[in-house]
């Protein structure tokens, strides 16, 4: 629906207060690129030009890696004809009076700041829908951006090798078999179901644990020594870091792209799966001097990725009570909902974002989590306009099954009364 329907090409004023200033700037879709859409994933094996020798209005290297989501008919066409087309759509993405390199922000900021996921979610905005923003936006795109350049600057990595996707030193050979196999049966073969969505597996090896949990501790020894304000991952924990604000975005990218998606397309069909393009990767920690339990919830992801990294701890299992939408998030668990689980060092579970959990507390050791939030802006456009939740949701199914079941009765009824008048 989304990525298929016709651009919007009415251009729309951006609204204003009472006293005339505006509130929001609307980015309106490229015109006359409808059927050149941009791809929502990069062809891995293109080999870019480079636009290092040019004066552009952005950074050669912004066109290097934007190039690699042209539509293939377009990749071997001259750099000029490329560099153009790229150049139409960024400037119509930035703001009017806002293009040059030292006053551009918003969405061009998102893309050199935040790599791939940001540059999916433009692409996608670009092939369907138009993109406002608020003022309010802006200034935390422009924080976060200084916050990150302020962390790569000047913090120097532990270990390095954790910056690049090194799936035979991280993963278990059962867990790299399936992927390889890249089919339901090897996928089924290696994980366990404890309740329907929740599918457990063994995943990373004891040096990847070691290596994640040392490379944490020491940003956050450089945090503390350099007396650097830390964004925490979310607004329930209070310990912990973000992955990607160091440097780990491209790992994390990676790992999502080759190894989660494939899974949930497969485990995961009807909460957009097969379209996961951005993701949130973070580290949460647990223990009597950390965060020591996790309330009740609901991720902000389609997907989620939990792996125990370790150390030794006691207590902390997960608790696990339905998958809901929106609309159902508060409603009853069913007996056949609830579920705990013990975490296990090196061991995962994924689940739906929408399936509600939390982690009892930790009684006892230090217990860190490697999370990963998966999403898909193609389901979450797609959304919009779903009305009946019933693929996903069990509340949902529930009430479905429940209307079904009443109106087969009142056919019954209605028939059986027919039957008797006729027989009168």
């Amino acid at each position: 629906m989304a990525l298929e329907a016709s651009i919007d090409r009415r251009n729309h004023a951006p609204p204003s207060t009472a006293n005339g200033t505006t509130t929001a700037v609307v980015l309106p879709p490229t015109r006359g690129l409808a059927t050149h859409r941009l791809r929502l994933n990069p062809s891995s094996d293109h080999n870019p030009d480079s636009y290092d020798d040019l004066p552009l209005e952005f950074s050669p290297h912004l066109f290097s890696s934007l190039e690699r989501y042209l539509p293939p008919a377009m990749l071997s066409m001259s750099r000029d004809f490329k560099l153009q087309y790229m150049r139409d759509i960024l400037l119509r993405y930035s703001p009017d009076g806002e293009r040059t390199r030292k006053e551009e922000f918003g969405i061009l900021h998102l893309v050199e700041c935040y790599g791939a996921a940001a540059r999916r979610r433009i692409l996608y905005l670009h092939s369907c829908v138009s993109l406002r923003i608020t003022k309010a936006e802006y200034t935390w795109v422009q924080r976060h951006r200084e916050y990150r350049q302020k962390i790569i600057s000047n913090y120097q990595p532990r270990h390095r090798q954790l910056y690049t996707m090194q799936a035979v030193n991280f993963f278990v050979p059962s867990f790299l078999q399936a992927i390889n196999e890249n089919t339901e049966e090897g996928f089924r073969r290696i994980i366990s179901e404890p309740t329907p969505g929740i599918y457990t597996f063994e995943m990373v090896q004891p040096r990847f644990c070691e290596m994640l949990l040392s490379e944490v501790e020491s940003f956050e020894r450089w945090v503390h020594e350099t007396k650097f304000k830390i964004m925490r991952p979310n607004t329930m924990n209070k310990f912990g870091a973000v992955l990607d604000d160091f440097g780990l975005e491209t790992m994390l990218d990676k790992l999502m792209n080759d190894f989660i998606r494939p899974m949930s397309k497969v485990l995961f069909p009807e909460v957009g799966g097969s379209t996961l393009d951005s993701h949130h990767g973070f580290v949460v920690e647990y223990g009597m001097d950390r965060d020591v339990e996790l309330g009740f919830h609901v991720d902000d992801s389609e997907v989620s990725l939990n792996v125990c990294l370790g150390k030794e701890f006691s207590g902390g299992e997960l608790f696990f009570r339905g998958v809901r939408c929106d609309h159902h998030v508060n409603s009853e668990t069913q007996p056949e909902e609830i579920l705990d689980y013990s975490h296990v060092p090196g061991r995962a579970v994924l689940h739906r974002g929408r399936h509600r959990h939390g982690a009892r507390a930790t009684t006892s050791g230090w217990r860190v989590n490697l999370l990963l939030w998966c999403r898909s802006s193609v389901f979450r456009e797609l959304r919009k306009y779903q009305k009946d939740c019933s693929s996903w949701c069990a509340e949902c199914q529930r009430e479905k099954k429940e209307r079904q079941r009443l109106s087969i009765a009142a056919t019954k009824q209605e028939l059986l009364k027919r039957e008797g008048t006729s027989t009168s």
